[in-house]
């Protein structure tokens, strides 16, 4: 069995030292190369062309959360962990969101370092239980920031406004409105402006898409 090609990123070179160690003392994982900094990660993927990373998230320069950015945009094959002390909702949700394939804290026993080594070479996402439920509560809390988003565009709206927003969604002109609602043809063009204006969109089509995907009617 070929095994995992692992990259390791860390400003302090006893962490480097130990996890050598730990991951070279077993036939699963080959420690391919180390970088002392987010630059010397990147002048060195190139050339070793690892499979995963193990990245710190302080370091000097570049950090772990903008090389993870950096990396999963350049070199799609290449997929990074997080290995940090930080166990912080900001950190965890931050390198989440800038690609990271999984978060370990550096207190993880060996077994769930080649867990997760594992789960990541086959594609998956690991993370812990306490991880995890940071990033679902992450997660929800975005839900909510949106339904009450939503919630507060709809109240910009009246009540004819809305029908007219209906009516454009369903693709009908001004004309077709105001013959539908029994409306002049410049109320419909001033009610579409109206809502353009407080919805702050620039024309009817950034206006009809704002509605479909925030689910305005």
């Amino acid at each position: 069995m070929k095994k995992i090609q692992v990259l390791l990123v860390d400003d302090h070179t006893i962490v480097r030292n130990g996890l050598r160690s730990i991951l070279e003392n077993t036939d699963e994982v080959e420690v391919i190369g180390e970088a002392s900094n987010g630059e010397e990660a990147l002048e060195k993927i190139p050339f070793l062309k690892p499979q995963i990373i193990l990245v710190d998230i302080s370091m000097p320069g570049i950090s772990g959360i903008e090389l993870i950015k950096r990396v999963t945009k350049q070199w799609t094959n290449v997929r990074p962990i997080i290995l940090s002390m930080h166990n912080d909702d900001a950190y965890i949700l931050k390198s989440v969101e800038a690609g990271a394939y999984g978060y370990l804290l550096k207190d993880s026993t060996r077994e769930e370092i080649l867990t997760a080594l594992h789960a990541v070479k086959n594609g998956e996402k690991y993370f812990n239980a306490s991880v995890a439920s940071v990033i679902v509560n992450g997660y929800l809390s975005q839900v909510q920031k949106v339904e009450k988003a939503t919630e507060s565009r709809k109240t910009l709206l009246s009540k004819k406004e809305r029908e007219v927003l209906r009516l454009l969604v369903e693709g009908m002109s001004s004309r077709q409105i105001a013959d539908q609602l029994d409306l002049s043809v410049r109320t419909v063009d001033n009610h579409r402006a109206n809502m353009m204006r407080r919805l702050q969109v620039h024309n009817a089509a950034e206006l009809v898409k704002l509605a479909l995907e925030e689910k305005l009617l």
